[in-house]
């Protein structure tokens, strides 16, 4: 992603602006990528005391600058952790009620909620495979969920061609009614704006622009349409301090460029 006229990459804004949404004695399960990056940003500006959680078995990583892991199964992942158990046992946290936040991003998201990281295009012969679900579909299930990827009109979509991830299924009463009582899309974070989830029917709302956006930029970048919040706000651009912070996180800018 390139470098906007403020100084900062569009990678830079989404990891920024979900750091902003975690807070200091949380316990969120992050995946790799922008998500570790923001939730570790988050620990080192105003969060000391957050947890992180990997679905390899992580409880209470740290991670060091300039050695972001790229899969949560790698050793790095462990330095200074609390505790490393098997996989099942920490997905347990989650069935238990321990967990605040879940945050990953996806290759499609549509009007509910629902993500897609698995495959793009017929399922017979489809376009794309992706990596599939890990431990997604667990960890969407179970707990509120922040999702951070870029806004493209090939991403929001009005309907996943996979739900790997559930969100609010169909909207309305669907998600509690197939069983899943708790939890549900709580934030989207992209490089446009913020988003949220009407309470009543679940359908994508947008909170707030990030400065340089407009509402019809992002209903542009959306193949369904948008509810707009009546209060919308624009968010407050990165701080030099939280910049700063980011780039000792990630130096050689594996997540940022």
């Amino acid at each position: 992603m390139t470098t906007n006229t403020s100084g900062y990459t569009a990678s830079e804004l989404l990891a920024v602006m979900s750091a902003r949404l975690l807070r200091d004695g949380q316990v969120v399960f992050a995946g790799v990528g922008v998500p570790l990056l923001a939730a570790t940003l988050a620990q080192r500006l105003h969060a000391p005391g957050l947890t992180i959680l990997f679905e390899g078995g992580v409880i209470g990583a740290f991670i060091e600058p300039g050695k972001l892991p790229p899969s949560t199964n790698e050793q790095r992942c462990t330095r200074r952790a609390n505790m490393v158990l098997g996989s099942t046992d920490v997905l347990l946290l989650l069935q238990r009620g321990y967990v605040d936040f879940g945050f990953m991003g996806g290759a499609q998201i549509d009007q509910y909620g629902n993500l897609n990281s698995s495959y793009i295009g017929d399922p017979e012969h489809p376009v794309t495979r992706l990596p599939g679900t890990g431990g997604g579909n667990d960890i969407a299930s179970l707990t509120q969920m922040i999702v951070v990827m870029k806004h493209e009109k090939r991403r929001f979509v009005n309907r996943v061609d996979f739900v790997t991830s559930p969100g609010f299924l169909c909207g309305g009463e669907s998600r509690r009614e197939a069983g899943l009582t708790t939890g549900g899309m709580y934030r989207v974070i992209t490089d446009l704006g913020v988003l949220g989830f009407d309470e009543h029917s679940k359908r994508m709302q947008l909170l707030a622009l990030h400065p340089g956006a407009t509402v019809d930029q992002v209903q542009a970048n959306t193949d369904f349409e948008l509810l707009v919040a009546a209060d919308l706000e624009i968010t407050d651009p990165p701080t030099e301090r939280e910049l700063t912070v980011l780039r000792h996180l990630d130096p050689d800018r594996l997540y940022t460029a």
